[in-house]
């Protein structure tokens, strides 16, 4: 049997592949739905990408309506990548079956369990991203 690792990962490739994407796409479009607009140079390390690489996965995703360049208010000399992924129709359509079973999971515990779950989720969450960057340092999530 599979473990909820793998299980996430295979939804994520079913996800992008029934919204048309590469699963490294899609990949880049939920860092970006967590993180906010950021630059490319930033989704570069984010991702392990190189910058061009980036590049070429902002363009595909300009183009199919994920993502829009905008100049960075902070720096006019730079571009941010800002996300549209809520405005995107196919994408909340996919989701919401997910939500609603994942609602009714949440529901059959108590608060107290949903806090511990959580806790362990979020210290989870802490390794992982230490051992990604101990795998590929410069893959930095500066959450």
């Amino acid at each position: 049997m599979l473990g909820l690792g793998n299980r996430t990962v295979l939804y994520q490739q079913s996800v992008a592949t029934a919204l048309g994407l590469y699963n490294n796409d899609f990949l880049s479009i939920d860092i970006l739905h967590e993180r906010g607009p950021v630059t490319a140079g930033e989704l570069s390390k984010l991702t392990g990408l190189t910058t061009g690489s980036v590049t070429a996965l902002i363009d595909r995703l300009e183009k199919s309506g994920f993502v829009q360049r905008q100049p960075d208010p902070q720096d006019r000399r730079k571009v941010v990548i800002v996300p549209l992924y809520e405005n995107k129709e196919d994408v909340s359509a996919i989701y919401l079956q997910l939500h609603a079973e994942m609602v009714r999971l949440a529901s059959s515990y108590s608060d107290e369990e949903l806090a511990l779950i959580t806790k362990f989720l979020s210290q989870a969450s802490a390794v992982l991203e230490d051992q990604i960057h101990h795998l590929h340092p410069n893959a930095r999530n500066k959450s």
